[in-house]
């Protein structure tokens, strides 16, 4: 499968809310019901991400069926890191809210695939909940590298791989 991955527009908004939301729900159904509450991500902050040409859309045959935001670092989020450290402190991007509408496989491999080709040296985090994610990352060869903390002061795992 080859996804055309692009820059998010605002055009793509609602489409990409439907998409957080298909994503929540699959989130609390596989036992992840604690990491993206109480709407999160809201409209506002993915109308911010556009605008800040920092979100990206994954489509198949012209249809949107996931999106991603890819940020350079350095991320205020991850630095400070507990129980480790990063691999290395060369410059890194961000991948954050990763999302699909659960209709193809490999999205995940594919924005990785796209992320790698921008840059060699990727950090992630996930939430302690969000199993899935978790072997997505060791499976792709990621290095867990501690614990990072969100704005809103809530733990994740944190994650990091250079090619």
């Amino acid at each position: 499968m080859t996804l055309n991955i692009r820059m998010a527009t605002m055009d793509d908004l609602n489409r990409l809310m439907e998409i957080f939301d298909h994503a929540r729900h699959f989130m609390k159904e596989t036992g992840n019901a604690s990491q993206w509450i109480n709407g999160y991500p809201q409209r506002e902050l993915i109308t911010n991400e556009i605008a800040s040409a920092h979100c990206f859309v994954c489509e198949k045959n012209k249809n949107i069926v996931g999106t991603f935001c890819f940020i350079q670092g350095p991320d205020p989020t991850y630095q400070y890191i507990e129980k480790g450290k990063w691999l290395n402190e060369n410059p890194y991007y961000v991948i954050h809210r990763i999302a699909s509408d659960g209709s193809c496989k490999g999205l995940f491999q594919e924005c990785l695939t796209w992320c790698f080709a921008h840059c060699n040296n990727l950090r992630i985090d996930t939430h302690d909940d969000n199993k899935i994610m978790q072997h997505l990352l060791k499976k792709n060869k990621f290095t867990r590298c501690g614990i990072i903390y969100t704005n809103n002061g809530t733990a994740r795992i944190a994650f990091q791989k250079q090619m």
